[in-house]
């Protein structure tokens, strides 16, 4: 019970650290371009954030992306210690990362400390391969999809304010910018709430498969994350809320203005096309970093003003992050599972 208990913790605090190393993905060129302070646009990003919840539940009727998370490793090597030190790695990568004002994605870390740990634990054999390659498709695929969204909706965009006076533009779409940051918060929430959704999920079956599932209270018994209860779910969206709201100061830096200058009207389109591009993943029940499809977004509408906009350099500094960010986090997990059994 007592590792159930941390890994519960844990998790929640994963979520927490996961808002707050984000929070620039969903506000950074709201605060840049000055529609919003920093203080009234992390409200704003962490109400759509919790807001998402309801959508999931009630609109889209089921958590396929916790769904997804869960089937990372098969569920016959999926133990207590496997979860937790794969939660472990997950908590270390993503605060040196935000540290450092690296723009990592805590999906991918989350990820890669699940399955390093279950490596270490009973090796390859105890992975699921067919979810795994899909996951690290999209490392690729959700950027390049958020990148042309941006050239899309930027081409579009200019169309009709062709002929209009740029102050007028900007006024107007300093207004729209707040409508794009909600949509962009609201599928930064329903795709990285509910990723510890599912390692919580899995911890609960696993550890209800290891006791008398009947002694135990309702709100813990689980069997299928089909029939995962509404206390999950409200936890997870609320810590991530809560961690949006504590900020992300570093990598909003890097977010805002690093890659490309953003005006409003480059705000409302990035913004718009992560938005879009993490609603289709969420269709599609795929895991996406936010980090990733935000930066594509920004890309895009950098290279439809001009190819010389974008810092391709600095670019390639956050590729790097990002194809390192599962192998590193899965031997980190590695080895936090093997100190681990020394003493469990």
């Amino acid at each position: 019970m007592g590792m159930l208990i941390a890994i519960l913790v844990l998790a929640i605090v994963f979520d927490y650290i996961n808002g707050f190393h984000d929070a620039a993905n969903s506000i950074a060129t709201v605060v840049t371009t000055k529609v919003l302070t920093t203080a009234q646009a992390v409200i704003w990003a962490a109400f759509f954030n919790f807001a998402a919840f309801f959508i999931a539940k009630y609109i889209i009727g089921d958590f396929g992306i916790a769904d997804t998370v869960s089937k990372t490793v098969i569920a016959e090597f999926i133990t207590l210690p496997v979860i937790l030190s794969g939660l472990v790695a997950a908590i270390i990568w993503n605060l040196v990362t935000w540290w450092f004002g690296i723009p990592s994605s805590s999906s991918h870390t989350l990820i890669g400390g699940f399955s390093g740990a279950a490596i270490a634990c009973a090796g390859f054999q105890s992975i699921e391969p067919g979810v795994i390659w899909k996951i690290i498709a999209f490392i690729a695929i959700a950027p390049l999809t958020g990148m042309f969204g941006g050239m899309c909706i930027m081409l579009i965009a200019m169309h009709p304010v062709k002929k209009s006076k740029p102050a007028g533009v900007e006024k107007w779409f300093r207004r729209l910018q707040l409508v794009s940051s909600a949509v962009l918060s609201i599928g930064h929430g329903l795709n990285d709430s509910q990723k510890v959704m599912g390692i919580i999920g899995v911890a609960l079956i696993s550890f209800n498969a290891s006791v008398d599932a009947a002694s135990l209270p309702q709100w813990m018994q689980l069997s299928s994350m089909h029939d995962i209860h509404d206390w999950v779910p409200l936890c997870c969206f609320t810590a991530i809320a809560l961690g949006t709201m504590s900020g992300g100061w570093k990598i909003m830096k890097t977010m805002g203005n690093k890659i490309t200058r953003l005006t409003a009207f480059d705000g409302f389109c990035a913004q718009m096309a992560g938005g879009l591009t993490l609603f289709l993943t969420e269709i599609l029940k795929v895991p996406v970093s936010t980090t990733h499809v935000i930066t594509g977004s920004i890309m895009g509408v950098g290279a439809v003003k001009r190819l010389a906009a974008v810092r391709w350099g600095v670019a390639l500094n956050l590729l790097w992050a990002w194809i390192l960010t599962i192998p590193v986090s899965a031997l980190l997990a590695a080895a936090v599972y093997t100190v681990m059994r020394l003493f469990v």
